[in-house]
């Protein structure tokens, strides 16, 4: 391996260090492309969403500007500069929609691949007079659509598509204000921890009564929109899920429901902005709940399967039996509460007597307590009945009996029936938690959702998929698998056609092409991937002493700026509370405040290093000199034990497939992929990624994980890198 490495003291200038000639692929250098602008703040809003009427009319009046001229106008707009990336992209989500062929798109940081699908998706709403759906995985994105992206596109591109280009936001019904609930047509319903804790009862009554104040105030009652916000606690008692909702028709204050406007206006929207939640939803739910739609654009599409999942599993615990009771009691019955009541005790019983972990075989005495619950829930559903000519509130009491007694109900049949099928048949992998001091509680979740993704989203309309990180191991199928999409294949050419649409086919595999646009950044000159090859393999037991001094030489080199990813919150701890003693610059700890405040010291200050899990795997966006250094303390694997993620391999194994690769690997792929993205988030940021795991490169799985790395310039030579850091670490300083 070449010793090579970047001399950060010059602004772009790679020195030898007099052993090695500099690699072949650094031969020829060239000035970076300067840093692309994305669509982006300051644009007004625009104006109330009109009617389907006036949007035909105007559709009428006028043909949209062809791709290339909006991308132009849109580019030029936000200050930005074209970018071949951006084009290949914008270009194929265009023929996507002509030709009905799905697409899977990888493109990387600084591509500007919210611009590359929002221009041809509006071109299409527009010219088609249809609404398309884009999902989003996180809030920070879907924000920057709504509230940077969208403004600013909406008006650059008024001129050019021959009328203003309209679009809203669509969360689920639970994350508005419900106005019957805060008019007081239904019961309050405090925790029982709240009715001994005077404390906790007093900020409850304070956070309701803000809540009823803002009532007044919001126009969108988005819960999102309420700054700073207000417990959960609180936020439940004036909120309902769908399942708990009257109806507009029925709701004494239906006609001012802040769902059901946030719906209409999605109804007449161009681009509708939701997340992968609802969309999931969307797909499980016979009842639509997006507007109707002709393409999807799914974002941040790494996280597709997890969301999905997460939406199509359930749980069971005995204290949602007794709550589901406890509603009950109101509306039907006592002695029928009561019974519903004993099978949640029964169930808790049993479940505390249980151990935790996944189940193969449903033991005797917990498919009694099932059978239990399901009963009782079913005499309960039965006495509520269906909806009568009712007032508000005793139609409130009924709705909010009724939707997590029939959820309790639905669960515990789903438990009971995920054992009929021997064990290779299954759809569903159960498993028993009991995690975080929490009650245990049975959980059920889908063993895929590609078939469920094929039907209901594939099979309905055109889809795009992107991130930054799809092609992992270098091929796209790996994550196309799990989608429920075949492997690659070319497209086949349309002929005598008068689209791009391919005739019609009996083939039963949809069609799609997979496009990695790669990214403007020059991840070779910019950044080095050290793996410490010379330490020893992670163990179970904590960090080992030579991780720690290893992760102390490397802070000290970078002068702090390090984002620690760990993979477990143990690990981080544990680390921090060791370079405390060691450092001198400061070193903050995930959970040690809320995580946005954590990200927003760690920015504020070069000398800061954040050290987490998790969530700051994916979701920390510090560009320039406050972040030089991203180490992560092991290939993130999932646990042996996760029950979902072992069901899954031994699934794949037992049908002859990779079941590590395909599950662990993919897993770690991912996240290892996403830390590594922490690094260079834009064109003139320069740093490491350090991997203390030696497996990384000595493991045979290590090239699959690898090739799904950016391709920075790599080493396992810690005087190498240490040195690479000092050198940085005093040109930015001298600065």
């Amino acid at each position: 391996m070449p010793a090579s490495v970047p001399n950060w003291s010059v602004s772009d200038v790679f020195e030898p260090d007099g052993t090695e000639q500099l690699p072949p692929e650094l031969v020829e250098q060239s000035a970076p492309e300067p840093e692309p602008v994305s669509a982006g703040a300051g644009a007004p809003p625009g104006p109330s969403t009109p009617s389907t009427a006036e949007r035909t009319e105007r559709a009428e009046r006028a043909e949209p500007a062809d791709l290339d001229t909006l991308l132009s106008v849109a580019v030029e707009a936000v200050s930005g500069t074209p970018r071949e990336g951006q084009t290949a992209m914008a270009k194929a989500v265009d023929n996507a929609i002509e030709s009905g062929e799905h697409l899977a798109v990888q493109a990387g940081t600084g591509t500007g691949k919210s611009l590359a699908y929002l221009v041809p998706a509006i071109r299409h709403a527009v010219a088609a007079n249809t609404t398309v759906v884009v999902s989003t995985a996180t809030i920070a994105l879907q924000r920057q659509l709504v509230e940077r992206d969208l403004p600013r596109l909406a008006t650059a591109l008024s001129e050019a598509l021959g009328r203003r280009p309209t679009f809203a936001i669509l969360k689920g019904r639970r994350n508005y204000l419900c106005l019957n609930r805060v008019h007081g047509n239904a019961p309050e319903e405090p925790e029982e921890a709240a009715l001994f804790d005077p404390a906790a009862t007093s900020a409850l009554e304070r956070d309701v009564r803000r809540l009823r104040e803002w009532s007044s105030e919001t126009e969108t009652g988005d819960r999102d929109e309420l700054v700073p916000g207000v417990s959960e606690r609180a936020w439940r008692q004036m909120s309902v899920t769908a399942n708990e909702c009257l109806g507009a028709h029925r709701c004494p204050v239906g006609a001012d429901c802040f769902a059901e406007h946030a719906r209409n206006e999605a109804g007449r929207a161009d681009i509708v902005v939701t997340n992968h939640a609802l969309l999931a939803i969307d797909a499980l739910d016979d009842k639509p709940v997006l507007p109707e739609h002709d393409m999807v654009v799914v974002d941040e599409a790494h996280d597709l399967v997890d969301r999905v999942t997460s939406a199509a599993g359930g749980e069971l615990s005995g204290s949602a039996v007794k709550q589901a009771a406890k509603r009950c009691g109101r509306a039907v019955d006592e002695e029928i509460a009561d019974r519903l009541n004993e099978a949640g005790e029964g169930l808790e019983f049993v479940l505390g007597e249980s151990a935790p972990g996944r189940l193969e075989e449903l033991p005797r005495e917990l498919s009694s307590a099932l059978s239990g619950v399901r009963d009782a829930a079913a005499a309960c559903v039965t006495a509520l009945g269906t909806e009568q000519r009712e007032d508000a509130e005793t139609g409130s009491v009924r709705k909010l009996a009724l939707a997590p007694t029939q959820e309790v109900h639905d669960t515990a049949m789903r438990l009971l029936d995920g054992f009929d099928a021997p064990e290779g048949e299954r759809h569903d992998v159960v498993w028993l938690s009991a995690e975080n001091g929490r009650a245990p509680a049975l959980k059920v979740a889908p063993l895929g959702v590609g078939g469920l993704l094929r039907q209901r989203l594939f099979e309905q309309r055109t889809t795009v998929l992107t991130s930054a990180t799809l092609a992992l191991g270098g091929s796209f199928d790996t994550l196309a698998g799990q989608w429920g999409l075949p492997p690659q294949r070319a497209a086949r050419p349309a002929a005598d056609t008068a689209t791009a649409a391919e005739p019609p086919s009996d083939a039963s595999e949809p069609s799609w092409v997979g496009l990695d646009v790669g990214s403007p950044f020059d991840y070779q000159r910019s950044g080095i991937l050290y793996v410490a090859r010379h330490l020893p393999s992670p163990g179970r037991d904590g960090l080992p002493e030579s991780y720690l001094d290893e992760l102390a030489e490397l802070v000290t080199a970078a002068g702090g700026r390090t984002l620690g990813l760990f993979s477990s919150m143990r690990a981080a701890r544990q680390a921090c509370d060791e370079l405390r003693e060691r450092l001198s610059t400061p070193v903050l700890c995930q959970g040690e405040d809320s995580t946005g405040l954590l990200v927003d010291s760690f920015a504020k200050d070069p000398a800061t290093s954040l050290f987490g899990t998790l969530s700051l795997w994916q979701g920390v966006d510090v560009p320039g000199e406050s972040l030089q250094l991203v180490v992560m303390d092991r290939i993130p694997f999932p646990r042996p034990d996760d029950p979902l993620a072992s069901a899954r391999q031994k699934a794949i194994s037992a049908n002859g497939g990779n079941g590590f690769i395909t599950v662990a690997g993919t897993h770690a792929a991912l996240l290892l992929a996403q830390g590594a993205g922490r690094l260079l988030r834009s064109a003139s940021d320069r740093g490491v990624v350090a991997v203390l795991d030696p497996r990384l490169a000595t493991a045979r799985y290590g090239s699959f994980l690898r090739a799904s790395l950016p391709p920075f310039w790599s080493t396992h030579d810690p005087e190498v890198v240490r040195g690479a850091l000092r050198r940085l670490d005093s040109a930015t300083t001298d600065r």
